[in-house]
């Protein structure tokens, strides 16, 4: 569906996953992208293996999901260089990356993308060394695949021409900045207040990828209106 003389992008729908217990299989058929934690923020051998393995016989990509080495805050506070320099953060995140892909490999999967978790997520939009060092653990262990985040700072400058911009259609945004989980409002629970936004960042026409967090309330009904929505605009990848 084109809006006048603005054609939409292919987006992809990416989803959280390999966080919780007993996640639902239908998030994975609803997915185009599997965000899979790899041992950080959360999960282990046996959810990266089932991970991979939904992922693959619904037909959804798989990406990695590393973050900081923060089981008990789930990933979501920033890790100064006193409490984990960048040698020790390129350890932890080569020991993640590679248990991810070598199950990967091992059930017959490619890892095509990397999309950072939570508070890293975040710091590599403001810490060039840290941007760095994910970037030369992805080439590390994947090739050359894309990174996923947001469209600014210094993750983008450094991996632009393999990147997806990414928008969240489960998170509230005050202007072109997402709101801090710890505001009111700031995680949309609401399945039609997340078709609206996830209708409006589409027609932006900015992002070639849209996310659904997998730990959010009702996320099945979440994913299921925001891939409608990506369908009625002509957008899913």
């Amino acid at each position: 569906m084109s809006r006048g003389n603005v054609q939409p992008l292919n987006v992809s729908l990416n989803v959280d996953l390999g966080e919780l217990p007993d996640e639902p299989i239908e998030l994975y058929r609803l997915a185009t992208l599997a965000n899979v934690a790899c041992g950080g923020h959360a999960g282990d051998e046996a959810s990266m293996r089932r991970a991979c393995a939904l992922a693959l016989a619904s037909g959804c990509r798989l990406a990695a999901h590393p973050s900081y080495p923060d089981r008990a805050g789930f990933g979501r506070t920033s890790m100064n260089l006193d409490e984990l320099d960048d040698e020790a953060l390129r350890t932890s995140l080569l020991a993640q990356c590679r248990a991810l892909q070598a199950i990967a490999t091992e059930l017959g999967a490619s890892v095509v993308a990397l999309k950072p978790h939570g508070a890293l997520y975040h710091d590599v939009r403001t810490d060039e060394a840290r941007a760095r060092v994910l970037v030369e653990v992805s080439r590390t262990v994947f090739g050359d695949i894309a990174f996923v985040g947001e469209d600014r700072g210094a993750l983008y400058q450094l991996a632009s021409s393999h990147y997806l911009v990414e928008g969240f259609a489960d998170r509230a945004y005050d202007g072109d900045v997402l709101r801090p989980r710890g505001r009111p409002g700031a995680v949309l629970e609401d399945p039609k207040e997340a078709a609206k936004q996830a209708r409006t960042l589409l027609r932006r026409s900015r992002y070639q990828t849209l996310c659904v967090h997998g730990d959010t309330p009702n996320a099945v009904e979440i994913a299921r209106a925001v891939r409608e929505v990506m369908r009625e605009e002509g957008a899913l990848q």
